[in-house]
């Protein structure tokens, strides 16, 4: 057993935050001089445009609790709390945004939980103090997304939760290309429970994800993670061609009952057209998920460490 092991570590990836960085580290000393218990706080500059960097390496400087890690380009959200995951030592781990929505005063009340036999504590944000639009894209991704995996999808749950270590090694061992770290958690299993926490308005600026990012994300997790769309697209395909076997079959006879005249083409071309445009939707629908396995076969990492303070 390694005395030096902390009982809990803290990871928080860090994008446009050089205003607030501070605050969040101030905030979970506080919590954890009152919770009497030895920690980490890992944060991952997803090489963010701003000082952030800078602010993360004075922290590092004055704490040595505090353990910056720094990529080598944007990576996105979920491959840098991967990296920091590589790397967390505790016990527990808790993984929260920085921009202090997720609120560190709640961690005392996730870990005590998860001392009754839980391995995994979930933040269940039940009064968001996200915008409006913020608000509605989570709702229409999670219906979406429990539609195509045939899962219920809890909007109000997202990174922020305490995980015990074993977790985290299993979360480690998911070879997936696309990294989302709920979905992962989810697919992991162990015991798991969900607790209601207060969710604090954003401090500062505004979220990373554009209009596109959160399109491409809720995109790119429902290909990774179902194959449903290919089913569906197989059933629509057998509909079509049952109903133009069935109408084809009613023309023929029709016409050699004289009840109808030699179809124009107005109605060909249409047909042709409608039917084109399924082929190709298909078509597509496919060749994504034939890129997806090509990206995933190429095993290329998901994120590069360039620079490090503080950790061995």
């Amino acid at each position: 057993m390694n005395h030096n092991q902390p009982e809990i570590s803290f990871v928080s990836p860090v994008y446009r935050a050089e205003t607030i960085i501070e605050e969040l580290v101030e905030a979970i000393q506080k919590v954890m001089v009152k919770l009497g218990k030895s920690y980490e706080i890992i944060l991952v500059d997803d090489r963010s445009p701003d000082d952030s960097w800078s602010v993360m390496t004075s922290l590092s400087t004055k704490h040595t609790e505090v353990k910056s890690i720094r990529l080598s380009k944007n990576f996105g959200q979920h491959p840098a709390i991967m990296a920091g995951l590589s790397l967390a030592q505790g016990n527990w781990v808790v993984v929260m945004d920085c921009d202090l929505q997720d609120q560190p005063k709640e961690v005392e009340k996730l870990y005590n939980k998860a001392q009754e036999g839980f391995d995994v504590v979930l933040a269940q944000r039940k009064d968001r103090k996200d915008g409006f639009f913020k608000r509605l894209t989570s709702k229409v991704y999670a219906k979406i997304y429990s539609f195509f995996t045939d899962t219920n999808y809890d909007n109000t749950v997202a990174n922020f939760g305490i995980y015990k270590q074993k977790v985290i090694a299993s979360i480690l061992e998911v070879n997936d290309y696309i990294k989302y770290f709920p979905l992962f958690v989810k697919f992991v299993g162990y015991d798991t429970t969900a607790i209601e926490v207060e969710h604090g308005r954003r401090e500062d600026g505004k979220s990373s994800y554009s209009v596109s990012a959160l399109v491409s994300l809720a995109f790119n997790t429902i290909i990774s993670f179902s194959n449903k769309p290919l089913k569906i697209f197989v059933k629509f395909g057998m509909l079509i061609s049952l109903l133009s076997f069935v109408s084809g079959i009613y023309t023929i006879y029709q016409y050699f009952q004289g009840n109808i005249e030699v179809l124009g083409y107005s109605s060909l071309i249409v047909s042709i057209w409608f039917l084109s445009g399924v082929i190709i939707t298909i078509i597509g629908v496919t060749g994504i998920y034939v890129g997806k396995i090509f990206n995933q076969t190429k095993n290329r990492p998901v994120y590069i460490i360039d620079k490090t303070i503080n950790i061995e």
